[in-house]
């Protein structure tokens, strides 16, 4: 590490869980987006451990995720399993959210003002979990995150920074559903994520 790297937030875990479940709370009382507050059946706030290093950032949550209230429970999020799996993690290690914190009618793409209504909430979740590494699933998680223009298939394989993680960007597991091809692309990207931490696959 480096003179400038700042340190980690030393936050004990307790506190950071009850800092994401007052913070949750909120979100499920936010009408900020008119819309999506009235179609929604939950909001899906994120999942996992509050002192992840690794923070995997989503688009929006889709029909499962919409009833279950959880991020990434339907297809794409079974293949995100096996992705974590083949990285030698499980769920309970890494945290998981989206741009949006509601379900976008017939999963459309988040609208830009959307994403700047659920921006505050997903900076006190980055905040409180204070990961090492965000991956960003997807063309609308990386354009949202870095505020870039440029497609996953230019953003892949280089680190960005967003305050003190490093960023990768990758595609999203639903793209691979329909792309399998791109599996490959993934595996190197997250290779190149697990050599970072220091972890061979």
């Amino acid at each position: 590490t480096t003179l400038f790297e700042s340190p980690r937030s030393a936050m004990p875990r307790d506190v950071r869980e009850e800092k994401l479940r007052i913070l949750s709370n909120r979100v499920s009382q936010c009408t900020r987006c008119a819309e999506l507050s009235q179609t929604r059946t939950k909001t899906v706030f994120g999942v996992g451990n509050p002192e992840a290093r690794i923070l995997f950032l989503g688009e929006a949550p889709g029909a499962d995720e919409d009833r279950q209230g959880e991020p990434f429970v339907g297809a794409a999020g079974q293949l995100l399993n096996r992705i974590l799996e083949a990285c030698k993690l499980n769920r309970s290690d890494v945290y998981i959210c989206n741009i949006l914190r509601c379900r976008p009618p017939g999963n459309r793409t988040p609208a830009p003002d959307e994403a700047a209504n659920c921006r505050e909430y997903l900076e006190g979740q980055i905040e409180i979990v204070d990961p090492d590494y965000i991956v960003c699933l997807g063309s609308v998680a990386a354009k949202n995150l870095l505020a870039s223009m440029e497609s996953i298939g230019k953003l892949r394989g280089r680190f960005f920074n967003y305050g003190r993680a490093k960023v990768v960007c990758t595609y999203h597991p639903a793209y691979l559903l329909r792309n399998p091809a791109a599996k490959k692309d993934v595996w190197a990207d997250m290779k190149y994520l697990m050599h970072d931490l220091g972890v061979e696959l």
